[in-house]
């Protein structure tokens, strides 16, 4: 379990940081985001959707890596995945999934798997400390 939630987690964590950090989101904005004012979506939605998706990426990844606050962080990925889906959807035909289906493939299996079978993770040490 460790393995595949820090896999999952250095995944995100890793384009999160790209987002805000080496690129900003501002400008990930104009390379991945600006083609969507031109559909339905208000463009406070769209901006509001990259900042989402940039910090919950890089926070939550870290998040699953230690093991903290687990199954918040993969309910928000989750979102985030899904966000990512409709949007390569609206622009065009959803072909090309190979981005978004490991991801999911390790989301799914990390919330299948008993939690306590993930024994290193901030979460139970917190647990089996009170």
């Amino acid at each position: 379990m460790l393995f595949t939630r820090a896999l999952l987690g250095l995944i995100f964590l890793m384009q999160g940081y790209g987002k805000i950090f080496t690129y900003t989101v501002p400008k990930v904005y104009d390379m991945f985001f600006k083609d969507f004012e031109k559909t339905f979506l208000p463009k406070w939605l769209i901006w509001g959707t990259a900042y989402y998706t940039s910090y919950v990426e890089m926070i939550c990844g870290f998040l699953l890596i230690i093991g903290l606050f687990r199954k918040w962080a993969l309910f928000l990925l989750g979102i985030d995945l899904l966000i990512v889906s409709f949007g390569h959807g609206l622009l065009e035909p959803i072909w090309d999934l190979q981005h978004v289906i490991p991801r999911a493939i390790l989301l799914i299996t990390i919330l299948l798997v008993p939690v306590e079978w993930d024994r290193w993770c901030v979460d139970n040490m917190l647990k089996n400390k009170a």
